[in-house]
């Protein structure tokens, strides 16, 4: 019997609520809780409960707001669950302060329920899930403006061909354990990397560090390994840049 995917809810209106547990109700999915705040979600400890991989927390992020301000809370307060932000439509500004906070899923809502059902099973296999839109818009911004600066190449920040070559594969969406195998280091030794890389660039987490790499050239867009939902026309999850599994 295939291990069902846990899941809680997080919506600021019943409604909301009420519309993302019909959504998953299928026996693909166990649903943990359904809360109308950060507060309600972490509970007394100030922690989530089943902190696990598997878990997967849904904001409703309507169009920015609560949801932003959501994602920040509960990304401080959980260490292995992944969050899904669902808005309402692409805006830049809350897109990319999502990005920032540093979720695992940028869905925007559309017309079916079925590409949003096949996005969550890919975040809890994790997947990284941002709007295709989003790199495009990266690679035009002044990226000095939302905190992540363009300052140069590898060289001159002063990342060894190694750390390259690791925040390549970050920019992949790539694990450490996967980064390990590729390069054929162990996984401690890339753990170290990853934190050398983090502080000589200035950024707080893997999604900066990726953005940092877009900004400045170190890939094309298209090697900037993200996947899409919606809105879409035919119902089905499509995928806008290849995609691989963090």
């Amino acid at each position: 019997m295939t291990q069902k995917i846990k899941i809680s809810l997080l919506a600021k209106h019943q409604i909301a609520r009420d519309a993302l547990r019909d959504v998953f109700s299928g026996e693909n999915f166990h649903i943990l809780q359904a809360a109308s705040s950060e507060t309600a979600l972490v509970g007394a400890r100030g922690s989530i409960d089943d902190d696990v991989k598997d878990h997967v927390v849904i904001i409703d992020g309507g169009n920015g707001g609560f949801g932003l301000n959501a994602c920040a809370g509960v990304t401080a307060r959980k260490k292995l669950a992944r969050i899904a932000l669902l808005l309402d439509k692409y805006i830049f500004d809350d897109v990319f302060e999502a990005f920032q906070i540093g979720v695992d899923a940028i869905l925007i809502r559309g017309p079916s329920s079925a590409p949003l059902i096949e996005a969550i099973k890919l975040v809890a296999l994790g997947e990284k899930m941002f709007p295709a839109q989003l790199v495009s818009d990266l690679t035009r911004s002044d990226s000095g403006t939302h905190g992540v600066r363009a300052t140069g190449n590898v060289a001159s920040i002063g990342l060894s061909g190694r750390e390259a070559e690791i925040l390549e594969s970050i920019m992949a969406g790539m694990a450490n354990k996967a980064i390990a195998r590729q390069l054929g280091i162990c996984e401690a030794t890339v753990k170290v990397h990853v934190k050398a890389i983090l502080r000589k660039l200035g950024v707080e987490n893997r999604t900066q560090a990726a953005t940092w790499g877009v900004m400045n050239g170190l890939a094309e867009p298209g090697r900037f390994r993200v996947r899409e939902i919606g809105p879409v026309r035919s119902g089905q999850l499509r995928s806008a840049l290849s995609g691989e599994a963090a």
